[in-house]
């Protein structure tokens, strides 16, 4: 049985983890963000970092734990936002007349969040979707995921971040993750009417501060990150994070190594004028891992560990690069010109072989196929906009106009068996045996997706006195797509446009309470043609949403609550007339309602909690069963994360804390209505619970250790799927202990 080489990363991190950087100088020094360009909308690619800061009396203040940390691991830090760039207005998160939760660095950090997978049990309506094997990100915002490639809810810095083949991201340089719940189609174009994330990067700062961290944990995990940043110049400032990943796992044959470089420079041109880099270099390798099989619909079956692809296939290997460009210009003290250009280049490339989709009548052999992916892609942004304040009739508005094009190119070259093939690639899921001859490869897709898009949105937020607030937005899209099949010379192009409108209110009855409703629309255009090679309609979302906000006096603490309607038409289904053809005409409804808390109980102890409850089906279909529950989808699933913090007897710093988090029974795999009539039962994912505790112990003033425990009471269970023969396992008990250090 041949193995793939290991790849020589873990000696790296080993040594870099177990040498003298931790011996470098202790005093640690407070960061400080340079005087401020003003910005009235303080747009997504620009925004600064959320700063961490605990209140404390003066006669208290030394015994506290230090009030800001801008660099590395942080403690003592708030989890409760007052704003997110992503909404893209300066409006607080009470008044703004929307469901969004934002987590924090210090979130992240208290999760032990390396990815953004590690953080979506802990926010309200967010789901786990099918991620490829391992290799990318896929999730769903109140019951509706989009396609990976064109619609999928994720934004960096307010770019459009899911088109092409991404790696899953790496967190090493996030300042924050918002959570934009409801539809965001009247700002950022096509997306899902269930909501959008925007990942917010680490901005560079004034003033000199390091950290170095490194980690080792179960399965053979390491880790070593760096953040550095401060200035260059008088107008020139830096920062720096580098993570190199090296982790086996408790799936067979399964392992990944990453690195990620992410440089970001801020360059004050004048009293004025500022101009702004973020980079990221991301290297992603891990075989192709679809996961275990249930058999006559039961998991358990085959153990969690079993791998039943082939080792030889080796990794498939997925690299990005991002460069992402803002200027900003004041024209005066309630003007501001925003111009942004960003570049994303992806791949994704290697062998694989994978299950088909049921096992043969014996329930114990497995046909499976061996496939070779080489995509590529390229995205190009440019967007311009002015934003400003004024007052009219009596009224304060805060404007944002602008207008937005991208061309994104897409190639994707696919070989694989013939599935007819008289010798199928089968093994035996109780007793595999690895290493077979290879079947030969032949061409199946091959094909050239180019697609271009010029829009005009404006954003109108008006204040109305201490009471109301309202804010209005339009956004017309002009979308042009062709796909070119080069295995047929086939060619299929579509124009498809868009308006897409959103309004919300708000009312503000005191200091701590709002009340807020929204209504908005939403598009996503459908890849592909129908039998008589007409494009198809894109897809349209109508979302309503009504709910109440709260914020403690001290704003530390806060939560909201939201019901939500939610309607998407032009789906996809299978052609009544053209089999192996579709036609846009499904449809699909999701409504619930979510909870979200965060923020600082009192001083020492902070919560983040979530709840909620999503009822999403399809409403309408020609081959889905009516009725149906959307896949991979809980009806309810809730969360909460609870930390300590407190001072020893010789000065030290200690914190200690845990969280618990449910997610309810899933469909497993898409029902049909031949499946319904056949009585044929529903495969389902089961409920599960998983505890997980934190802890740290800060050593001196500028090193400390912790200690992570995930799945503390070591419970089996399935994150995903897309099938029964495609289930993802999720991880075991792992212990993870690190050492961070500032200098």
């Amino acid at each position: 049985m041949a193995v793939p080489t290991r790849h020589p990363l873990r000696p790296t991190l080993l040594a870099l983890a177990l040498s003298g950087a931790w011996t470098l100088p202790v005093a640690a020094q407070s960061a400080a963000q340079p005087p401020a360009v003003k910005t009235p909308s303080a747009p997504a690619a620009t925004a600064a970092p959320a700063a961490s800061v605990v209140a404390v009396a003066p006669s208290t203040a030394s015994r506290e734990l230090p009030a800001i940390e801008v660099v590395g691991r942080r403690q003592s830090g708030a989890y409760h936002a007052e704003e997110a760039s992503g909404a893209r207005t300066d409006l607080p998160l009470r008044e703004l007349p929307q469901a969004v939760r934002v987590m924090s660095r210090q979130t992240l950090d208290d999760l032990g969040a390396t990815r953004i997978d590690d953080t979506l049990d802990f926010v309200g309506g967010v789901s786990r979707q099918n991620s490829f094997g391992g290799l990318w990100d896929n999730i769903a915002i109140r019951g509706l995921a989009g396609d990976v490639n064109n619609g999928m809810p994720l934004l960096l810095n307010g770019f459009s971040s899911n088109r092409g083949f991404n790696a899953p991201r790496d967190t090493a340089n996030v300042e924050r993750i918002e959570f934009l719940k409801g539809p965001t189609a009247s700002l950022y174009g096509t997306s899902e009417p269930g909501g959008t994330l925007n990942i917010v990067t680490k901005r560079p700062l004034w003033k000199p501060a390091h950290s170095i961290e490194a980690y080792v944990g179960s399965y053979d995990f390491y880790r070593t990150a760096l953040d550095s940043t401060g200035p260059l110049g008088e107008n020139v400032a830096y920062r720096l994070n580098v993570a190199l990943e090296d982790r086996d796992s408790f799936r067979d044959f399964v392992q990944t190594q990453r690195w990620l470089v992410a440089p970001a420079l801020t360059w004050r041109v004048s009293g004025t004028t500022r101009l702004d880099y973020t980079g990221e270099f991301l290297r992603h390798r891990t075989p192709l891992d679809r996961g275990v099989v249930a058999v006559n619909n039961r998991l358990g079956a085959v153990p969690r560990s079993r791998f039943l692809g082939e080792p030889i296939d080796g990794d498939v290997r997925v690299e990005n690069d991002t460069h992402q460009v803002v200027l900003e210009h004041d024209l005066n003290a309630e003007w501001t010109t925003r111009f942004a250009f960003a570049y994303k280049r992806g791949s994704l490339r290697g062998f694989s072989t994978e299950a088909q989709p049921a096992l043969q009548p014996d329930l114990q052999t497995l046909r499976r196929q061996r496939r070779f992916r080489d995509y590529t892609s390229e995205d190009v942004s440019l967007q311009g906009e002015v934003i400003g304040r004024f007052l009219a009739g009596g009224v304060q508005h805060e404007l944002l106009a602008g207008v937005a094009t991208y061309r994104f190119d897409i190639d994707q070259l696919m070989l694989r068996v013939n599935p007819n093939n008289a010798s199928p690639y089968s093994i035996n899921i109780f007793n595999p045996v690895y290493g077979q001859a290879q079947p030969a490869l032949l061409p199946n897709t091959n094909t050239r997706e180019e697609q271009t898009s010029v829009a005009f949105y404006v954003q109108d937020t008006v204040s109305i006195g201490q009471h109301w607030r309202v804010l209005a937005g339009l956004r017309v899209d002009n979308y042009e797509q062709s796909l070119q099949n080069r295995r047929t010379n086939v060619r299929t192009d579509q124009s498809p446009g868009a308006t897409s409108p959103r309004i919300g209110v708000s009312y503000l009855p005191n200091a701590q309470w709002t009340m807020f409703a929204n209504a908005g629309k939403s598009f996503r255009p459908n890849t592909g043609a129908s039998a008589a090679g007409a494009a198809f309609d894109p897809e349209s979302g109508t979302a309503f949403e009504a709910g109440t906000k709260w914020e403690n006096a001290s704003r530390s603490l806060g939560a909201t609550l939201a019901f939500y309607d939610i309607r998407k038409k032009n789906v996809l289904t299978g052609d009544p007339v053209n089999a192996g053809f579709s036609v846009a005409a499904g449809e699909v409804r999701s409504r619930g309602m979510d909870l979200d808390m965060t923020g600082m109980l009192n001083r020492s102890w902070r919560i983040n909690a979530s709840f909620s409850y999503i009822d999403a089906e399809v409403s309408r279909d020609n081959t889905l069963q009516v009725g149906s529950r959307l896949l991979n989808i809980p009806k309810v699933n809730g969360s909460v994360l609870l930390v300590y913090e407190g001072l020893l007897a010789d000065g030290g710093r200690y914190g200690l804390g845990g969280g618990v988090t449910y997610s309810g029974r899933r469909l497993g795999q898409a029902r049909t209505a031949a499946d319904a009539a056949a009585g044929t039962p529903e495969f389902d994912l089961p409920a599960y619970a998983l505890a997980k505790i934190v802890a740290y112990w800060r050593v001196t003033p500028t090193v400390r250790l912790s200690l992570d425990i995930d799945n503390v009471f070591d419970r089996t269970y399935y994150t995903n799927s897309f099938q029964s023969t495609w289930v993802s396992p999720g991880m075991p008990r792992t212990f993870t202990l690190g050492m961070q250090a500032k200098f």
